[in-house]
């Protein structure tokens, strides 16, 4: 089949919009419509040619959500027109590590996935008969991507696509920075340096972890209104002198 896609061709270059060939899902794999597909530093990063496992051509984009098309042969938890969102971290349920009571990092597609492959190590995407890379095992800058099924979530089709997209990298991110990394307490205090779209999601986790004071701090004045719906209860600005001492003042 055809797909749209946006394909970084050479590191440093700007995404070209092409049409690619798409291979249909092969044993264990998934064909995926993206319905939206968010934007996350490290799809920059890599086409900035500073990730040293970034692979050209390639697919870009890890932050999805859509909707299944088609289903590969022993595909049993996934059908036509579930919603799903890709996971860049896997589950198989059965690995070392997804079995280890300390880790959630899935080893099953961790070296294929690294390669820009899928697990049989080809590629599903081609231009002008040549293969064309996946990106963290999702690629959601394509209108279609194939993704093996342990790599994807099923959602309730109520979830708004465009929004739940976020959820694959951003959310889970912040949100996992402070529940499980830092394993932050209630009633604690926190302070987050930088109210991006990692930022704005640790304070969602901070309050739901039951963080009495979430201080967030940012240059950008105009990111303040969204972070205190987040949860956060105090804004400062670094450039703004006169709110830093007013809010040294009040710790002292």
């Amino acid at each position: 089949m055809k797909t749209k896609a946006a394909v970084a061709f050479e590191a440093n270059k700007p995404l070209e919009i092409v049409e690619l060939d798409l291979a249909g899902p092969r044993e264990g794999e998934v064909l995926v419509e993206i319905v939206a597909s968010g934007v996350c530093h490290t799809d920059a990063y890599t086409l900035d040619g500073r990730n040293p496992g970034g692979y050209f051509p390639v697919v870009l984009g890890h932050e999805g959500a859509g909707v299944v098309r088609e289903v590969g042969r022993n595909v049993h938890g996934l059908k036509p027109g579930d919603h799903v969102i890709p996971l860049y971290t896997p589950e198989c349920r059965e690995c070392d590590l997804c079995l280890h009571p300390k880790t959630n990092l899935c080893s099953a597609l961790m070296e294929t996935q690294a390669r820009g492959v899928m697990p049989d190590q080809s590629s599903r995407f081609s231009f002008e008969g040549r293969p064309v890379y996946h990106y963290m095992g999702c690629s959601t800058f394509s209108n279609f991507t194939v993704v093996p099924e342990i790599a994807l979530a099923k959602i309730r089709k109520d979830a708004p696509l465009d929004k739940v997209c976020y959820i694959g990298c951003g959310a889970t991110t912040g949100i996992g920075a402070v529940i499980f990394t830092m394993k932050v307490e209630a009633g604690a205090s926190v302070t987050v340096w930088g109210l991006g779209g990692i930022g704005l999601n640790v304070i969602q986790g901070a309050k739901m972890a039951g963080v009495g004071r979430i201080i967030g701090v940012d240059i950008n004045p105009a990111k303040a209104d969204l972070a205190t719906q987040f949860g956060m209860t105090d804004f400062v600005n670094p450039r703004d002198v006169d709110d830093v001492a007013g809010h040294l003042r009040e710790m002292t």
